[in-house]
């Protein structure tokens, strides 16, 4: 199947916990091995496991491409020598440092919240190899937990604006479709973790919903 529903660590926010890098997935080093055993089936690549500074919480606090990875200044330095195996990494400072949240990405382009200063964005562009925007999606500046993005496509939350919408697909070349995760939810960046040929999203979401995530992203 290209799109499978399920919790990480009793949580349906899988894209919270879960971060694919290029061809890389990022676990909790928390998780079980029958659950390990689960996303892999689902996905099919290379999984890793980690902790930032101790957290489980690897898609709010990694965001990267196929070139590089943006990360959390909280990662020590274990982790960042973990991490640089898989590219060059930009590390984003205290006040604006929860990556995933604050930046979405595909091999295109960075589309990167207002709260994050213009050269820092300047370097998060130079280490991903992509073109960057500073935007809001539905006003709001988290713009990673608004947005879920692979090479294909990008899913919103229903209530982006088209100025939004025009920006980020002149940045990320890819279109972008609104729609919600579990049951609900316009967060579909926490709730949803894609690569370009799968995504596992949080249980309870509905058959619409799974069905508009698939087109957004390109998965059929």
């Amino acid at each position: 199947m290209t799109i499978s529903t399920g919790d990480i660590l009793g949580h349906s926010q899988v894209g919270v916990y879960l971060s694919i890098v290029g061809d890389n997935l990022f676990y909790p080093t928390s998780l079980d091995k029958p659950a390990v055993e689960e996303i892999q089936q689902i996905f099919d690549i290379e999984m890793n496991p980690l902790l930032i500074g101790g957290s489980a919480l690897l898609g709010s606090l990694v965001c990267g491409n196929s070139k590089g990875i943006a990360v959390a200044d909280i990662a020590t330095e274990e982790d960042l020598d973990i991490l640089s195996s898989f590219g060059e990494i930009v590390i984003l400072e205290s006040g604006v440092n929860a990556a995933g949240n604050l930046v979405e990405c595909n091999d295109y382009g960075a589309v990167v919240s207002k709260s994050i200063p213009q050269p820092g964005v300047e370097l998060i562009g130079e280490v991903l190899g992509v073109k960057t925007a500073r935007v809001r999606v539905a006003g709001q500046d988290t713009v990673g937990s608004l947005l879920v993005a692979n090479n294909k496509g990008i899913l919103s939350h229903p209530d982006i604006t088209s100025y939004e919408v025009k920006e980020i697909e002149a940045t990320m070349n890819a279109p972008v479709m609104v729609g919600t995760v579990c049951f609900g939810s316009p967060y579909v960046g926490a709730g949803c973790v894609t690569s370009d040929t799968q995504a596992l999203v949080g249980s309870g979401s509905t058959g619409p919903e799974l069905n508009r995530i698939e087109d957004a992203l390109g998965l059929i």
